[in-house]
């Protein structure tokens, strides 16, 4: 009878041990960081629309947002897959299916390339759009074999190199309408290209002894929080007046002017905050948090802002 009872718990411990490595559409879901694909999500629509001035194709935004997200999840998964050595040294990422060894590698591989590769016929056949196509593979590239392979692993540089390929989700959005590279295309760009570093760093500070445990060479690991400070608060101040230029160069009116002056200007208040901060990691995880707020309600003011096409 105990034998029998022994072998009931160790084949129900076998079958619970299945269980919980067994792989479900939730882990596939798990390797695009569904939260970074909707905030970046968020800035495509928002330089779609101010592209389109109210006049919406609502066909091909969405086409574009689907497009869009496909490139980013392909960035993400083969973000995964090239950081999995690394993240198995960082207590908050040890859950990754291919940390814990649910996912093989090549699996994951090939699930990132085969995303890439149909995010980019959806911009360039669905949407018609060779130039977002262009754009979205130079992000891809920049984000995987530059950033992720490259300067992060060896550089304090790594989230300046970043910002390239993160700036690049509502100029997609954006080329998608006016199929050129103009003038709202490139504020858009500096507007998010400025947001990312200290976005990131606030994250950087609040988590630095993980990546000091991993290997990356973070500012903050490298240099230390003061002057990851000091960085931050010049990238914020510098994206308060370029934020604005939408307003000066008429595409959007002045309920987005007086949002961005208000929103840049807290944001900057809480940075310079942090100098005299008792609790650093408590500082970095509102800088985290508002930073993320910052930029989906520029975006969604700036959507109600836009300025509508003029009748001739």
């Amino acid at each position: 009878m105990g034998s029998n009872a022994s072998v009931g718990v160790e084949a129900a411990a076998a079958v619970e041990s299945t269980e919980s490595t067994s792989v479900s559409w939730k882990d596939f879901v798990q390797l695009i960081k569904p939260g970074i694909i909707f905030s970046n999500s968020i800035t495509a629509f928002g330089g779609f629309w101010v592209a389109s001035a109210w006049q919406v194709d609502w066909l091909k935004l969405v086409l574009t947002l689907l497009g869009t997200a496909l490139v980013m999840a392909s960035g993400t998964v083969l973000n995964n897959y090239l950081d999995r050595d690394m993240d198995a040294k960082m207590e908050s990422k040890k859950k990754r299916v291919l940390v814990t060894g649910k996912l093989s590698p090549s699996i994951v591989l090939g699930y990132g390339i085969v995303l890439g590769i149909a995010g980019l016929a959806v911009l360039w056949f669905l949407v018609n759009s060779p130039l977002a196509a262009l754009l979205g593979l130079i992000g891809l590239f920049l984000y995987v074999w530059i950033y992720t392979a490259w300067f992060k692993r060896t550089s304090i540089w790594s989230t300046f190199v970043g910002s390239f390929s993160g700036a690049v989700p509502p100029v997609i959005g954006y080329c998608a309408v006016t199929q050129t590279f103009d003038m709202g295309a490139l504020i858009l760009y500096l507007i998010l290209f400025l947001w990312q570093p200290p976005h990131f760093w606030a994250l950087g500070i609040r988590r630095m002894e993980e990546y000091r445990a991993a290997g990356f060479p973070l500012l903050p690991v490298v240099r230390g929080t003061y002057p990851t400070k000091m960085a931050m608060i010049r990238y914020i101040v510098l994206l308060v007046p370029v934020s604005l230029l939408l307003y000066v160069f008429d595409y959007v009116g002045e309920l987005y002017f007086y949002g961005a002056v208000i929103l840049g200007l807290y944001w900057t208040f809480l940075s310079l905050k942090g100098f005299n901060a008792e609790d650093e990691n408590q500082w970095a995880k509102k800088m985290f948090i508002v930073s993320i707020n910052y930029l989906t309600l520029l975006f969604i003011i700036m959507v109600i802002s836009t300025t509508p096409v003029q009748a001739s």
